[in-house]
């Protein structure tokens, strides 16, 4: 009798609404007057429209889709940054989103400090970063630049600095979108291999990429969005070459 498979995450009948301004071609100041007399238009769009799939332990779920296909709202809706118009999510297990590296930091802030401040956004106790931040300094690669606000780091150097907290433990569920991008060619090497490692390692992991030949050699099952619904999902070799017709 086979294993039955641990249920991490359930996304259940999923649809996000959004209102966007009509097309506006006045000043800014009859926009700002049309908004306190409530003469200012809105049209809905959905982004995304019943959305349902589960994710399971160990999975390695590649999502895929054009430009506008939901994808990155799909990852915010699970990893608890944005609600749902309609329907759920259950998730079993901790989540780590790497969704806008660096989105937390502050840039008046030495690296040193962001990499307290940004732990404890992840959720990571004081004593645990402690325990942790040589590591974190020793894969960032930042040794004589931790000390400097970070307003005088480049995007590349913050992405690393990133990167290294929210992966410096295992987490159960980890969230990824389009990051494997990191940093120069040296350290994108040593990205990857962080990410193997965690998938390796029993992680469940939701993963974004455009780039197909990633998802095929990560990924296990994938989910193709198209126009905010699934179009299709399945084992990654089917799901990908059905979207490459």
């Amino acid at each position: 009798m086979a294993e039955e498979k641990q249920l991490m995450l359930s996304i259940q009948d999923v649809s996000m609404r959004f209102r966007k301004e009509e097309d506006h071609s006045g000043s800014l100041k009859e926009t700002v007057i049309s908004a306190f007399s409530g003469k200012l238009k809105f049209t809905e769009f959905y982004a995304l429209t019943h959305v349902s799939f589960d994710v399971y332990k160990g999975d390695v779920l590649g999502i895929i889709g054009r430009n506008g296909a939901g994808k990155s709202t799909i990852l915010k809706i699970i990893s608890g940054i944005m609600k749902p118009t309609e329907g759920k999510v259950d998730r079993y297990g901790n989540i780590v989103p790497m969704l806008e590296l660096g989105s937390g930091f502050d840039m008046d802030l030495s690296g040193q400090e962001n990499v307290f401040l940004n732990g404890a956004i992840l959720g990571y106790d004081k004593e645990f970063l402690h325990s942790k931040y040589d590591e974190i300094l020793e894969f960032s690669e930042l040794h004589d630049f931790i000390n400097m606000p970070l307003r005088n780091y480049s995007s590349g150097m913050i992405m690393r600095l990133a990167f290294s907290i929210a992966t410096v433990v295992k987490p159960e569920i980890l969230i990824v979108d389009e990051i494997l991008a990191v940093g120069d060619e040296n350290f994108q090497r040593k990205s990857r291999a962080r990410m193997m490692e965690l998938m390796s390692g029993g992680t469940t992991v939701l993963f974004v990429s455009h780039d197909l030949n990633q998802i095929r050699e990560m990924c296990n099952r994938v989910v193709w969005l198209d126009g905010g619904t699934v179009r299709l999902q399945g084992p990654c070799k089917e799901v990908c070459d059905a979207y490459r017709l």
